[in-house]
């Protein structure tokens, strides 16, 4: 965590923003429906971008319904749908009011609460307890509950941090439309990545620390 707390700035376009998640902290503040009064802490390691008006496989492309409303929100404001049947999955709404764009979070690290998530996510390693967008928000009790938050303050919120040493790119997951748009951005040092796509040949690095 870094020393000073500073909220994430949502602002900009929706790839710029996707690319400045990676290294950014996404906070769980405490579920008072589970009686639980753990603080949880992780880290963004990997995020997709889904684009205004021309992306196919973005929810806004059809325009607004009841379902997709926050994507249409303020910068800043969180998407929660659920999918499959089974998983929720975190976005983070971009561009101006009414544009419909998002960034979705698809892994972070644990940094604290490790246990609450252990318990969410039993017999699975650490590395991995919120590696994937439903595994993500399964160890982190986010659901449609959380949609339309305010990530600078709200329940879940997202404070700055570090750009990776190593930011690549490379095509969005499990998509059957636009899938190889290279839209897909991760730290390629993380143990947390998605661990059947990390390192995949079509990925590149777009940005490097020294």
């Amino acid at each position: 965590m870094p020393s000073q707390v500073v909220p994430f700035d949502c602002t900009g376009s929706t790839i710029d923003v996707a690319r400045r998640l990676v290294g950014a902290f996404l906070i769980r503040e405490p579920n008072q429906t589970e009686n639980e009064a753990t603080r949880i802490v992780v880290r963004i390691v990997e995020t997709e971008a889904y684009l205004p008006l021309v992306d196919p496989s973005c929810h806004a492309y059809r325009g607004p319904t009841k379902r997709n409303a926050s994507v249409f929100g303020r910068p800043g404001t969180s998407y929660v749908y659920f999918i499959y049947g089974n998983h929720f999955c975190l976005n983070v709404a971009t561009e101006p009011p009414g544009i419909g764009a998002a960034v979705l979070i698809r892994a972070a690290e644990p940094i604290s609460g490790i246990e609450t998530m252990r318990a969410r996510r039993p017999h699975i390693e650490d590395a991995r307890l919120a590696s994937g967008p439903g595994n993500l928000c399964r160890a982190l009790a986010i659901d449609r509950s959380l949609d339309g938050v305010d990530l600078a303050n709200g329940r879940i919120h997202i404070i700055s941090g570090e750009a990776p040493r190593r930011l690549f790119e490379g095509p969005r997951i499990g998509l059957a439309v636009a899938r190889e748009w290279p839209l897909r951005f991760f730290d390629a040092d993380s143990p947390s990545v998605s661990a059947h796509r990390r390192g995949r040949p079509a990925s590149r690095c777009v940005a490097r620390q020294r």
